[in-house]
């Protein structure tokens, strides 16, 4: 399978690339996010938004889900953040003008980076089927669409409800009741191609599926390990955190196959020594891992901590611990005291030297704290290996006390918050008890499809509706030509949408664009001057209220919790059951929220405190375990080391910094210094001249696997400190690499950062880089 990703609209000829960067932030992180933030939305506008956002009183960044604290600074932003407000609150729109320039083929032919580019949707649009144009339509002829293929469907099993993370807890929690007062649990969602393997684990292990670290606790911990996470251009805030835990003392150790720029040294934009000084060195250590070698680090790790207790007894082990909180650690010691330290070696391409400074690191330390991203949770053994993590912290007590636990960061605004409301196509017995005790109706209690089985579904035309509430699916998912056959053989796709992107252009035989709020806007309700206000959850389970400050892109836009209500009301008439109409007042919603989710007691008075409250955490408040055991439970994961054929290399997808998720910015990548162009795949220089390659080659990239190769084409080589026999590329670019029968096991995650390719140089291959001038390096 072989697909050229379009290009018509950028020219990357005009590549250049430089060396990487040592630091991040400081001015020129200031310096970029005023200038993207003036582009898109001019200075009044971007004052008036920037001021407020992460504020107590005004919206959550609609980019990452990192927690704000309780003391704020007036510019509670990074870099990526403004530009994700930017990229929402920009003046350019979207009109009916533009659909009838544009037919969907030809939109189909534009960069995703493009068609954002275009600006705000303003109208509902109508593709009818057979027709190569949207069109506009009316809410309400729109609403008799959608309900009228549901009602045509022979199963409501036949209809897909997709989720992104940017949506409120008031609209998921509407969405997924809609969902099952249809009658079905189909609810796939951005989760389960990110930190699924995550919550799989950590439910299993500790008996919840969220980290159990407070902010507090990372700014008091001795030691925090941040693996497979790229926080400088990811989650640029967490750099703050980690420079507040370094000046009180922590040490930070680095684990990730590429240096990354915000864990060598941070200036602090928030300081003149971060402005003008040299800024703080956060990683103590950097541990350069080979691709997938995460699970045999951290059991190396673990079998030198218990042979240091061997050595001392009583001294290293936290016996009370082990002995009254968790379950099964002497079949867990056994078998890891059968650890092959060649396997190790292998597999982490670290010497047993290095591994035992990082446990020197353990042994001084009386608190650690692991964070973790897609580096972990996206390869086949992503689950084994977190299991290993909480083995690893489990050893010496690490959860349960200050400063210490388990934190995965999660990436998209509330998209912890959507698991909590229900976006769960495998949900609990509990919470569909509550919905029935609650609402009057039995919800359906089959498993219902995830991401890679939704696709699988549209593929073979057992599903014929796809519904999507934000997001970007068909960019966001794998095996890109798979993902979009599939998708234009739906009967009708539905995208509930802020900004054009590739899902528009790929979409069913019949398809509606429904434009909703964003975040920075008012959200206003016929006959209420107040404004309504939504809340979130940040990835360590505080939630809090969003309030928009701008007025709407147009007056013809509704909010997704509107959407939701209207549609219902469509579908269903006069519910019995469900009071859809005063879903309008989102303190009904709220209401219900307080009664059917754990935590959520008294939600309308605590959704408007200052600041929010915090989500009760069994591991981390009681040192309580609510697993199948009772306790934390130590598991087996059998090592098996990832080997690829002579002449392949392991490639991992990665975000630009210019980008986030799906959504791209520019065609830069400051820290690994790239401009102009985004289709590079970083290399290591030995594993280049192994291949006969050089710097600045042009190469296809093919993955292998079973059913057959995949090709991404014209992809410049780049010489980088990558680990040895790794490589890294750009997604989304490059998930038209990703097979998508390549999951995670337990978790059917896409295995983004575990794909065998090889490089074929091009004909066009003596086309060379041009350098950057001296002063951009």
């Amino acid at each position: 399978m072989a697909r050229k990703a379009p290009r018509d609209d950028v020219n990357e000829d005009g590549i250049e690339v430089g060396p990487p960067k040592e630091w991040a932030a400081g001015i020129p992180g200031v310096t970029r996010s005023l200038v993207a933030a003036n582009a898109q939305m001019g200075v009044g506008r971007t004052l008036r938004t920037l001021a407020v956002v992460n504020q107590k009183e005004g919206f959550d960044c609609p980019g990452c889900a990192w927690p704000e604290g309780g003391h704020r600074s007036p510019a509670e932003f990074c870099e990526n953040g403004a530009k994700a407000v930017a990229e929402e609150a920009t003046v350019r729109r979207v009109t009916r003008d533009f659909f009838a320039r544009h037919t969907v083929d030809d939109l189909a032919r534009h960069t995703d980076y493009w068609l954002g580019q275009q600006g705000r949707l303003t109208e509902p649009m109508h593709r009818p089927e057979g027709s190569d144009h949207y069109v506009p339509v009316s809410w309400d002829d729109a609403f008799a669409i959608v309900a009228r293929e549901l009602r045509a469907l022979d199963s409501p099993d036949e209809a897909l409800f997709y989720t992104s993370g940017r949506t409120s807890n008031e609209a998921a929690f509407a969405y997924q009741l809609l969902v099952r007062r249809f009658g079905t649990n189909n609810l796939p969602d951005c989760s389960n191609m990110c930190h699924e393997s995550s919550g799989s684990a950590l439910n299993e292990t500790l008996g919840i599926g969220k980290g159990t670290v407070s902010l507090e606790d990372l700014h008091r911990a001795d030691l925090v390990f941040v693996v497979g996470q790229n926080p400088g251009t990811n989650h640029p805030r967490m750099l703050s955190a980690l420079e507040r835990a370094k000046r009180d003392g922590a040490r930070i150790v680095a684990v990730n196959p590429l240096p990354e720029a915000g864990l060598l040294r941070f200036k602090n934009p928030q300081k003149a020594s971060g402005l003008v000084g040299k800024g703080t060195t956060l990683a103590d250590r950097f541990l350069q891992i080979r691709l997938n070698g995460d699970l045999a680090l951290f059991q190396a790790m673990s079998l030198l901590l218990l042979e240091a207790e061997d050595a001392a007894p009583g001294t290293v082990v936290d016996r009370d611990f082990v002995e009254a909180h968790t379950h099964g650690f002497d079949k867990w010691a056994e078998d890891l005291r059968s650890l092959d330290w060649a396997e190790v070696e292998e597999a982490t391409g670290l010497d047993r030297p290095a591994v035992e400074d990082a446990v020197r690191e353990v042994l001084g330390a009386k608190s650690v704290i692991v964070c973790w991203a897609m580096g972990l949770t996206q390869h086949k053994n992503s689950v084994a290996t977190i299991r290993e993590v909480v083995n690893f912290l489990l050893l010496r007590g690490n959860v349960g006390r200050p400063g210490a636990g388990v934190c995965p960061v999660r990436g998209h605004s509330n998209v912890q918050g959507d698991r909590t409301m229900g976006i769960n196509e495998r949900p609990p017995a509990w919470f569909l008890d509550a919905l029935r005790d609650e609402f009057g109706f039995e919800p359906p209690r089959d498993h219902g499809l995830d991401t890679v089985e939704a696709i699988r579904a549209l593929r073979s035309e057992r599903a014929k509706v796809f519904v999507a509430m934000g997001g970007n699916f068909v960019a966001a998912t794998p095996d890109t030509a798979v993902t979009e056959e599939a998708m234009r053989r739906a009967r009708l796709t539905v995208q509930v949408s802020t900004k054009l992107n590739r899902s528009h252009a790929v979409c069913g035989r019949e398809a509606l664009i429904l434009p909703t709020l964003g975040r920075t806007e008012r959200d206003v309700a016929p006959g209420d001057r107040a404004g309504r206000f939504v809340t979130v959850e940040d990835s360590m389970g505080m939630v809090h209220a969003s309030r928009g400050n701008l007025p709407p892109a147009s007056g013809d836009l509704l909010s997704e919790v509107d959407i939701v209500r209207r549609l219902a009301t469509g579908l269903f008439g006069a519910d019995p059951q469900v009071p859809w109409e005063r879903f309008a007042d989102y303190d009904v919603i709220r209401h219900h929220i307080s009664r059917v989710v754990p935590g959520f007691e008294d939600f309308n008075l605590r959704a408007r405190l200052s600041g929010g409250f915090t989500l009760p955490n069994a591991p981390r408040d009681e040192r309580r375990f609510p697993t199948a055991t009772g306790k934390a439970n130590f598991t087996v994961n059998p090592l098996e080391v990832l080997r690829v054929p002579p002449g392949r290399l392991l490639l991992q997808t990665v975000r630009s910094h210019d980008q986030y998720n799906t959504t791209i910015y520019g065609m830069d990548d400051r820290y690994r210094g790239i401009r102009n162009g985004r289709r590079v795949v970083f290399v290591h220089a030995d594993d280049l001249a192994e291949r006969g390659l050089a710097d600045g080659d042009m190469v296809d990239l093919v993955s292998e696997w079973p059913d057959g190769e995949r090709t991404a084409e014209s992809f410049r080589a780049v010489a980088y400190p990558t680990a040895r026999g790794c490589c890294a590329a750009y997604f989304p670019e490059t998930n038209v690499l990703v097979p998508l029968d390549s999951v995670a096991e337990t978790s059917n995650t896409p295995t983004s950062k575990s794909v065998v390719v090889r490089l074929v140089r091009r004909p066009d291959t003596s086309v060379r880089f041009r350098q950057p001038p001296a002063r951009l390096r």
